[in-house]
């Protein structure tokens, strides 16, 4: 029980070292096609697209790592994004150092 904890904490964690939340996705869109995607904006590092493991099928969220902060700001200059006819909900992951969550929780 307390390894299942601590996985989901360091999952919470790295999240946080994302851009990009992406909400809305069709069923039929994979990982591979959202990082085609959101490749024309710049360099993709990371596509996390989490499963449900009783069902089989992604959760329709995803987070996107980019390269640059610049790179960032040319997908969120876009309104709307559009994959096989639904309209993505977009989010800029806001990154907080250590020292600043510190503060914030005392």
């Amino acid at each position: 029980m307390a390894a299942a904890s601590a996985v989901r904490a360091v999952g919470r964690r790295s999240r946080r070292l994302f851009d990009i939340f992406v909400a809305e996705i069709p069923w039929t869109v994979s990982s591979k096609e959202l990082k085609e995607y959101f490749s024309q904006f710049g360099s993709v590092q990371r596509c996390q697209l989490p499963f449900n493991r009783d069902t089989g099928f992604h959760r329709r969220y995803c987070w996107i790592k980019f390269s640059t902060p610049e790179e960032v700001q040319n997908v969120l200059q876009k309104d709307p994004h559009i994959l096989e006819g639904s309209k993505l909900a977009l989010k800029q992951q806001i990154r907080r150092r250590r020292s600043q969550r510190k503060s914030q929780s005392e």
